[in-house]
């Protein structure tokens, strides 16, 4: 057993001796293979175009539980209401896909901004700084204005859109302290862009978790609204109605001359009992509506002028140069490898 083993040792000593001395033969041309490696990632980075990053950083508070109301939330429980602790929909990983959503982009490059001294809707400007516009014109393609009526060449263009912006430009990252701050980056050749976009991003994705959080007590607050409205209208009717029978009712003496009379004073009790309590529960809806409104709180915003990431020559100089050794080896070892087994 032990021969077999110092066997099997010997034999991959001399192998690994071998492939080293078929190495060194080649050294010429690995070397030569490095230096063309070298030489294509730095042209890379010479003619690679400067990005711009907008960093944006937010933190979405946790809905305020019911103590905060002091007093006031003994007296909001008597009335059904539950205004603590529920959890929240989003969670700071479903914010990030939230924020990553084809929705939530589509509806921020549908926003007007002012680059390059053009006011148009992003979409148009991203079309245009990424030269899709004038590739159109070279090819004597119709070009496509976000700023006509939508169809469905349109959805295609922006489909691909969000799929480079998700894949390539946008990268948003949670702070692992307790703080949960999430930072958004993007990044565009263009520096205004950047900025308005980052802006524009967050807008769209606060409004939609604010009106997806809040969409029940909203639901609540508009019926109670509606139905105080057309109550107080009743009580309006039946009071003056009620006024203008016992005007002329003063001079009746018998009672059954003031049943109308008394059927309106009691109709008046009804609907002023039923609004003050539709009153008292709207305003209840008002706080439960006010508790359940997330606060994103926006920490730094992009400002101008801003981050630049340009391509150092040396780091894709010598990059190149692992690449064409690490290459350049692998296919003399595999040839070898492969001309071994055919002998």
């Amino acid at each position: 057993m032990d021969n077999n083993h110092e066997i099997d040792i010997k034999q991959v000593v001399q192998s690994a001796i071998q492939y080293k001395n078929y190495l060194y033969k080649k050294n010429k041309l690995i070397i030569l293979v490095s230096i063309i490696c070298s030489f294509v990632f730095c042209t890379y980075s010479h003619f690679k175009q400067t990005q711009f990053l907008a960093e944006l950083t937010f933190v979405v508070e946790k809905d305020a539980s019911v103590e905060n109301f002091g007093s006031a939330s003994s007296l909001i429980k008597n009335f059904g209401f539950d205004l603590g602790g529920s959890s929240s929909t989003f969670s700071k990983n479903n914010i990030i896909e939230l924020l990553k959503s084809r929705l939530v982009i589509n509806k921020a490059l549908m926003k007007r901004y002012n680059v390059n001294e053009k006011d148009d809707l992003l979409i148009n400007h991203y079309l245009e700084i990424n030269n899709y516009k004038k590739e159109w014109r070279e090819n004597d393609v119709k070009v496509i204005d976000f700023n006509e009526e939508i169809k469905f060449e349109h959805d295609s263009i922006m489909r691909i859109v969000w799929k480079e912006i998700v894949n390539d430009n946008l990268l948003i990252e949670i702070d692992k302290t307790e703080s949960n701050i999430i930072t958004l980056t993007f990044n565009s050749i263009n520096e205004k862009f950047s900025k308005y976009f980052a802006e524009s991003l967050i807008q769209e994705m606060s409004s939609l978790y604010i009106s997806h959080q809040t969409k029940q007590a909203m639901n609540t607050l508009s019926f109670l609204q509606d139905r105080a409205d057309s109550v107080f209208k009743e009580l309006k009717n039946s009071e003056q109605e009620y006024a203008r029978i016992k005007d002329i009712n003063q001079r009746i003496v018998k009672a059954s001359g003031r049943l109308k009379e008394l059927r309106l004073m009691r109709e008046v009790e009804v609907l002023n009992t039923m609004y003050l309590e539709i009153v008292k529960n709207l305003e209840i809806s008002k706080i439960t509506l006010l508790n359940q409104t997330p606060i994103i709180n926006i920490i730094d915003t992009p400002i101008l002028p801003l981050k630049k990431e340009e391509s150092s020559l040396i780091i894709f100089s010598i990059l190149g140069l692992f690449f064409g050794l690490f290459f350049s080896c692998s296919i003399y070892i595999l040839k070898k490898a492969i001309n071994d087994i055919l002998d």
